[in-house]
């Protein structure tokens, strides 16, 4: 059974793009079964002497349309079967570019890559992509039809954030000003980045009169030794694998530009080779963005979204100037 989210208009379009899929794998199978010679016959090859051979590739193709018609019915539980036939569409042309430079087959042959795989490159690494995004998403585990006050209310199956000394962000902003600062995914190199800017500017945050506390998708244990890694393990740090928090201070998920656009692609290879950050496993919804937030007796001060996955600290004139103008007159 589909759920709400399946007929949501933004996904209408990849059931369709299946669904044209497989009509079209179905369609060139059976031309191919029924007659075989016809496209040696166009290209100026000569006939094969065992047809049964390429009727054989014809009918591969016509079960890919059958599982590209059972796929646009959920993209979301069928993708897999969107996955393998993408990787054909993407292994396939390479191997006739070998064998056109080899001469075993005529260029002319590329028009059947043009339309059996070629166009179907974006619609398909878009509806993968989706999928892995939607699946990312600690919402998606969420019983359909959950509000977004029940989710923060811990009403579902969203875990709950925990910090690493027990407190919540109301008393440990009550003691002193606090600054949480947003990572990404542990396995981010951005993350990391991020993690040894804090530790170079930590006496300068303090001097500003803020105590940053780093929160995290990881587990308390992960988050630990992440923490030490960059000899931060005197700061408390909260776990929030659900995400809870980023939502609640409105840091959204990225879009493509801001994950992977050129200038991002740029400060990455920075960060992972130029600065030796390296690249880690995936830990964490890897669309998430990081940003900043300023905490003061139990308030929120000021909240400095990312503008991208390469964005790190906020500015210290940008903070000093946000407490400065929450400061009583």
């Amino acid at each position: 059974m589909e759920s709400p989210n399946d007929r949501q208009s933004p996904w209408l379009w990849p059931r369709w793009v299946m669904r044209a899929a497989g009509i079209y794998n179905l369609v060139w199978g059976t031309w191919v079964i029924l007659f075989p010679h016809h496209l040696f016959d166009w290209s100026g090859i000569p006939r094969l002497n065992h047809p049964g051979i390429w009727q054989s590739v014809g009918m591969i193709v016509g079960v890919y349309g059958i599982g590209y018609w059972i796929s646009a019915s959920n993209v979301q539980r069928h993708w897999p079967i969107i996955l393998v036939g993408f990787l054909g569409k993407i292994f396939g042309p390479i191997g006739f570019v070998g064998a056109a430079l080899r001469g075993e087959l005529p260029w002319s042959w590329g028009v059947t890559i043009i339309t059996n795989d070629l166009i179907w490159w974006i619609p398909f690494a878009a509806i993968l992509y989706g999928v892995f995004k939607r699946q990312s998403d600690p919402l998606a585990r969420v019983v359909s039809g959950a509000t977004t006050g029940e989710i923060l209310q811990e009403a579902y199956i969203l875990p709950s954030p925990k910090s690493s000394n027990g407190k919540s962000i109301d008393e440990l902003s009550k003691e002193r000003p606090i600054l949480l600062v947003f990572i990404r995914h542990a396995g981010c190199t951005f993350c990391r980045e991020t993690l040894q800017a804090l530790a170079g500017r930590l006496a300068a945050l303090r001097d500003l009169g803020l105590e940053p506390v780093v929160v995290h998708m990881s587990s308390l244990v992960e988050g630990e030794k992440l923490m030490s890694s960059y000899g931060l393990q005197s700061l408390v740090h909260i776990s929030d694998p659900g995400c809870v928090l980023y939502r609640h201070y409105q840091l959204g998920r990225g879009t493509v530009s801001q994950l992977f656009g050129p200038s991002v692609w740029w400060k990455g290879f920075q960060a992972a080779i130029v600065k030796g950050h390296g690249v880690g496993k995936l830990s964490g919804d890897g669309f998430q963005l990081g940003g900043a937030a300023i905490v003061n007796q139990g308030r929120t001060v000021q909240v400095f979204p990312a503008k991208s996955a390469a964005t790190t600290l906020p500015a210290e004139e940008d903070l000093r100037t946000s407490l400065q103008c929450a400061a009583p007159m």
